[in-house]
């Protein structure tokens, strides 16, 4: 493997926790080096290889010299590796990689069981050039694993997808955000990430969890303030295998719901009439904190059943995002109660309903008074409409 570490940083660096992938790491390797509109030196990878006991060690080496770009590769042994550990340890080699020459530069990270496409980095730097500090993009299952899963499965992911896209596009409605407008989507998956290196450190970096740390670090960044994008036009293949290589991954979701098809939903995929009153509080609370006004606590907090002095060290907070945080965190209204797969095709109904109505303007009231008093329609009381309005 050629010594590359006397080379100039790139600008933007890869960072692909690996373990025992030495049949798919060839095909991830591959579709980076065929990034398109990069300068010979503009992008480097970092390859970090956990536990690996399959040749997949041996396997990059007698790539890497094909590829033609600067590539580092850090080998690890650790008992208590771990998803998270894993793409922590790559990110954080990847940004003292670029602390060399790019303290500005980018990073981002995929999987070793994914295939990016060959604009994945040209369009992920487009989106941070239109004023964004992080760029989520959204995944495909491989489709020759993916026709290997039950019908069942299929099924389900479909019903899944229609009512997440519902609620993405109803947010979008309800609570919009200038630097993530609609069509955007809610995807939040380590297979493609990409983040300004200032912004990752502010953030506290790729947090060391077991399970979700991409979705972790995620809410990091929303606490933190930073514009992220959730960009529907970067789409990242990925494995549709049932044998994942991280405990508790998608694999281990994909197989659990083989074998409890009745397993709830992700939490995200709550009753329609809690992501409404969630959206609409947010929206609120996002008006009240532009208008300087969310230290007021008796606009809002009441209605959410929050303590005067939780509500106190909740406005104190130094960021929109980590008050938005805690206040989902603290108030029992705001609690995600996740759906069961049975639940879906009425939630999906319903969402059509409203959106098509929202859409229409004021036909939207109507639609959203016809899912039924007390029950569907946030009440949100006459405080919380002057909380909305200052």
């Amino acid at each position: 493997m050629p010594d590359l570490r006397g080379a100039p940083a790139p600008a933007c660096v890869v960072a692909v926790p690996v373990r025992n992938e030495v049949d798919r790491i060839g095909a991830c390797l591959r579709a980076l080096a065929g990034q398109e509109a990069i300068g010979a030196r503009g992008l480097g990878i970092v390859l970090f290889l956990n536990n690996c006991t399959d040749g997949t060690a041996e396997a990059v080496a007698a790539l890497a010299p094909s590829l033609g770009l600067p590539l580092r590769v850090v080998e690890r042994e650790f008992s208590g590796a771990h998803a998270g550990w894993a793409r922590r340890e790559a990110m954080e080699a990847a940004a003292a990689w670029l602390d060399e020459a790019a303290p500005d530069g980018v990073i981002l990270t995929t999987d070793a069981d994914s295939r990016v496409p060959p604009d994945w980095v040209a369009r992920n730097l487009a989106a941070l050039a239109r004023g964004a500090d992080a760029i989520a993009g959204t995944i495909a299952l491989d489709a020759a694993e993916a026709a290997r899963l039950p019908e069942a499965l299929h099924a389900r992911g479909r019903l899944e997808g229609a009512y997440e896209a519902l609620l993405v596009a109803l947010e979008a409605l309800i609570d919009p955000v200038a630097h993530d407008p609609w069509p955007r989507h809610a995807t939040r998956s380590g297979a493609t990430l990409a983040v300004r290196l200032p912004v990752y450190r502010a953030a506290g970096g790729m947090p060391a969890l077991p399970v979700g740390e991409d979705r972790a670090f995620v809410a990091a960044l929303l606490r933190a303030d930073a514009r992220v994008r959730h960009a529907p036009d970067i789409v990242v293949v990925t494995s549709g295998r049932l044998d994942g290589r991280a405990p508790g991954g998608a694999a281990d979701t994909m197989r659990r719901r083989c074998e409890a098809p009745e397993s709830p939903c992700d939490p995200r995929l709550e009753p329609l009439s809690r992501a409404l009153f969630r959206y609409a509080w947010g929206r609120r609370l996002r008006r009240l904190h532009a208008a300087g006004c969310l230290g007021r606590t008796r606009l809002w907090a009441p209605w959410l059943r929050i303590g005067r002095e939780e509500a106190r060290r909740i406005a104190a907070l130094p960021t929109f995002g980590a008050c938005l945080a805690a206040v989902a965190e603290a108030s029992p209204l705001l609690v995600h109660r996740p759906l069961s797969p049975g639940a879906l095709p009425g939630h999906i109904r319903r969402a059509r309903a409203l959106l098509a109505g929202l859409r229409r303007g004021a036909a939207g009231i109507r639609a959203l008074r016809a899912l039924g008093p007390g029950r569907s329609r946030p009440a949100l009381g006459r405080a919380s409409e002057r909380a909305g309005n200052a």
